[in-house]
């Protein structure tokens, strides 16, 4: 099949789930829209055979046609801490770090411009799937601050790490800063023991969850080096940013 079909194939598979139908767009910009979207209202609920291995093609022939980023390419700000700018689902290391949310089911906005989205969209239904699964066992929505692992299905890399960031209203406190300080912590404890070797983590809990951009990244940056101090953990840790300002700012954080 070419990815056209595939396109399609995927669209009327799901778009049949809900028992609704739709002239599909013609040009392929719209057809990858409404695909996303179609991923991201979907419940999580088994898929068929035939589905999961067409919607796997699609996903891996997709990522191939994007700029993969490798580690082994990146140069180190300091000691096997890096910074790099991009796009995270493309970027190929043992785990990418996600801001989830406490349901951690991924955004159901359709195309919405949250890293949580991207993550689920790129890594295929399996994730939301194997993450229901993760919550129903556990009973409960995730506290804020902890972290889950998974695998990274048609991703890059091999794993996702998934930590929910405290949500900031006011004045910044003194508990926000432990919670993302843990939110770090966490997923560093998590790789470990998973034997990861390499691990991004985005900018948690700034943007719409309004933890200053700054602090964030002072707690980033501390927390990964005392726990590598700590520890002797020789994790290779890549600080990924997306807005030119986070660049800027980690930047002088890790002079």
């Amino acid at each position: 099949m070419t990815q056209l079909e595939r396109r399609k194939y995927l669209i009327n598979y799901l778009l049949s789930e809900r028992n609704e139908s739709a002239d599909i767009p013609k040009d392929e910009y719209s057809q990858k829209r409404l695909l996303r979207s179609l991923f991201n209202i979907r419940m999580p609920k088994p898929v068929s055979e035939e589905f999961a291995t067409i919607q796997d093609e699609y996903m891996q022939e997709e990522t191939a046609r994007k700029d993969i980023t490798d580690i082994t390419d990146l140069i180190p700000m300091e000691k096997d801490i890096y910074l790099w700018q991009g796009d995270i689902t493309t970027l190929k290391c043992d785990a990418i770090v996600n801001a989830a949310n406490s349901q951690m089911l991924g955004c159901f906005s359709p195309c919405h411009g949250c890293i949580d989205n991207a993550i689920h969209t790129f890594s295929g239904v399996q994730l939301r799937n194997i993450c229901y699964k993760i919550m129903k066992e556990q009973g409960h929505d995730e506290p804020t601050g902890l972290a889950k692992i998974t695998p990274a299905y048609n991703l890059p890399c091999k794993y996702i790490i998934h930590t929910v960031g405290p949500i900031v209203s006011g004045r910044l406190t003194a508990e926000d800063c432990e919670l993302l300080k843990s939110c770090y912590l966490s997923s560093l404890n998590l790789a470990e023991e998973n034997g990861v070797k390499s691990i991004a983590f985005c900018c948690i809990s700034t943007g719409v969850f309004g933890f200053p951009q700054r602090e964030a990244a002072e707690i980033a940056v501390k927390t990964v080096r005392e726990f590598k101090e700590k520890t002797g953990n020789k994790i290779k840790v890549i600080f990924n940013v997306f807005k030119d300002e986070d660049l800027l700012i980690y930047k002088k954080v890790l002079k």
